[in-house]
């Protein structure tokens, strides 16, 4: 728990989930004088849907057009990409290239940029096999031409909704993990497994539970049915083989496996699309694996050959509709925020403002907006200066000289400012998501133990 956490007062707001998009409306929230709470059962922020996904900072240009995500993520692109720059979150522009591999594929590209043409991004174009084949020499042969997307870029997901929480928590909101939501009784009383909290408003952002909680609200709006990413991860060797993020043409599934660089200078290759019944199915399987190898070698045969460093899946909440599920219900002085898939990253800001605005819409007295506290965001990209490599941090203070985990060069004074951060890490895989630390090749054989009693000392 962080903040002030709960009493007998009652809230003004109440948002259930601390995933990119909660930790977003709650930062919002945090601009009013109003007293918000941020609530989510697990032990850290983003721990859901939020920490394992493709790291795609989207243009939007092939949401459905007049649709509100295709609104709200051309917006949220835009202030995320300002927010990055001045929090310290890592973005790469690389652009991306929607590639075709056959002619039914070639034919839709023309489709897709009137598309983009319609969504307001109009720098999308056509490109021939010649042109793919110097912008991408290392692609599988076979390759028919492409839509260039030059402004789809590489950022750190979880550096994203840390910055959001971090902000919000030194803005005054209570963040309160651990608190699993159980029930909702009349009055907006929620029992959580820590307490009962009281709110006046309230703000479902649940993620893959948002259609239960919606549910004991006495709404049956739309029904997650989880869809399952499994993604791998190719060691450092193969950054070099790819310069942008490639893209196949998408389906009504999504937009496919893609091959991508990761800002933590990686090779991310994934995501299957597996519609499942349980909401807790994050495990990767052979079946899935082998899938992802079959695509992965057409579109870049030599990163087969090279190393994988770490397999995940996440669970996107996908639901019968293909746009977000985002209703206020006036009355009940409530508002869901439901449906919210791969986009949701980069909309995270702007459906933060819109869930706002239809708070205030309901009947809650926002107050004067004030400034945030500023924050800056220890840097875990590679195209931008680390502590290892930082003469003058390391003469200021000798621990960012001395590297804990070396596959990863993170060091002492990285993961000690991590432990002693405004929301601390509750796990080893907590810290690896702040610092990098034992996400490398050897995925903590080596300073696995070092690891460990630096977290445990600081318990």
């Amino acid at each position: 728990m962080t903040g002030g956490g709960p009493s007998a007062e009652p809230y003004d707001v109440v948002v259930v989930g601390a995933g990119v998009v909660g930790s977003a409306i709650a930062r919002e929230l945090a601009r009013h004088p109003l007293r918000t709470a941020l609530v989510d059962a697990a032990d850290d922020v983003g721990e859901g849907t939020s920490k394992a996904n493709t790291a795609i900072l989207h243009t939007g240009f092939d949401a459905v057009p007049g649709s509100l995500e295709a609104r709200l993520v051309r917006e949220g692109q835009r202030r995320l990409t300002e927010y990055a720059a001045e929090v310290g979150i890592p973005v790469e522009p690389v652009g991306a290239l929607l590639v075709a591999w056959d002619e039914e594929q070639l034919a839709a590209l023309p489709g897709l940029a009137r598309k983009a043409e319609e969504n307001g991004y109009g720098k999308a174009r056509l490109i021939g096999p010649e042109e793919l084949r110097l912008r991408e020499p290392h692609l599988g042969p076979g390759a028919l031409g492409a839509l260039d997307v030059p402004d789809e870029s590489v950022i750190c997901p979880w550096t994203t909704v840390l910055a959001y929480a971090t902000q919000a928590v030194r803005a005054g909101v209570d963040l309160l993990l651990g608190h699993r939501v159980e029930d909702v009784r009349p009055g907006h009383e929620l029992v959580t497994t820590r307490g009962v909290l009281r709110t006046r408003y309230l703000v479902n952002a649940a993620g893959l539970y948002a259609d239960e909680l919606d549910r004991r609200l006495g709404h049956r709006d739309f029904t997650v049915r989880p869809r399952r990413g499994q993604l791998m991860v190719f060691d450092s060797f193969a950054r070099d083989l790819v310069r942008h993020i490639l893209l196949p043409v998408p389906t009504a599934l999504g937009k496919g496996v893609l091959v991508a660089p990761t800002v933590h200078g990686k090779v991310l290759l994934g995501p299957t699309a597996e519609d499942m019944d349980d909401r807790t199915a994050t495990g990767s399987t052979a079946e899935g694996l082998a899938f992802l190898r079959e695509k992965g070698r057409r579109i870049l045969p030599a990163l087969l050959e090279e190393e994988v460093t770490a397999v995940y899946a996440g669970l996107r909440a996908a639901t019968e509709e293909d746009d977000y599920r985002i209703a206020c219900h006036p009355r009940q002085r409530y508002v869901t925020v439901g449906g919210i898939r791969s986009t949701g990253l980069t909309a995270s800001m702007a459906i933060a403002a819109h869930v706002v605005e239809l708070l205030a819409g309901a009947g809650l007295e926002l107050g004067p907006a004030h400034r945030l506290p500023a924050v800056r965001m220890p840097n875990v990209g590679e195209a931008f200066p680390r502590p290892y490599a930082d003469a003058e941090a390391i003469a200021a203070d000798p621990a960012y000289g001395e590297i804990v985990c070396h596959c990863e060069r993170v060091t002492r004074g990285e993961i000690r400012d991590a432990l002693a951060s405004t929301v601390p890490p509750a796990s080893p895989a907590g810290l690896r998501r702040r610092t990098r630390a034992g996400g490398g090749r050897c995925q903590g054989y080596y300073c696995g133990a070092a690891i460990r009693a630096l977290f445990e000392e600081a318990r």
